[in-house]
């Protein structure tokens, strides 16, 4: 029988309390212990990003960590991003409306990257956009339309915050 280590993780504002083996990687136990399967797997070498979380309010691969690594952390995943009665994160609705997906496999990942790039930028130029979505891989848009969605994001971010 395998040794478990408990463990302590608040996903999207819930607590969990987990026995977990010291082998187990966060994606494994965001996806199939807590049955949040919004957060893919792919490379699982860290290098495509579609498994992309916040951890502590900073992105990482939970491709590469360690379950047990992630102890005691605050760790939002892209199911967090949506609001009560499951309405869209405005960034949510900005992919979707600028054609920021096609197969929507590194969609979660991009939203997590384009989420902590408003929060510390809430105004970042074309080229800041691009540098920071570049850390994960999409096969399918070309990238332009995840572009266009962080800007039409960042507009109405700013709208909003002008009306308040």
């Amino acid at each position: 029988m395998a040794r478990t280590v408990p463990i302590s993780l608040n996903v999207n504002g819930i607590r969990h309390e987990l026995n977990v083996e010291p082998r187990w990687l966060l994606v494994d136990v965001i996806r199939e212990v807590l049955g949040l399967t919004g957060t893919h797997i792919g490379c699982e070498h860290g290098v495509c990003g579609t498994c992309t979380v916040l951890v502590n309010g900073e992105t990482a691969r939970s491709c590469l960590m360690l379950a047990v690594g992630a102890d005691a952390s605050e760790i939002l995943t892209v199911e967090g991003l949506s609001g009560d009665g499951g309405r869209l994160h405005p960034l949510q609705e900005a992919f979707r409306e600028a054609q920021g997906l096609q197969c929507g496999f590194c969609t979660p990942g991009m939203l997590m990257l384009a989420h902590e790039l408003l929060r510390d930028n809430p105004a970042p130029s074309e080229q800041e956009i691009r540098e920071a979505i570049s850390a994960n891989l999409c096969r399918c848009t070309g990238y332009q339309g995840i572009v266009e969605a962080v800007r039409l994001a960042a507009a109405r971010q700013a709208t909003a915050a002008a009306a308040s």
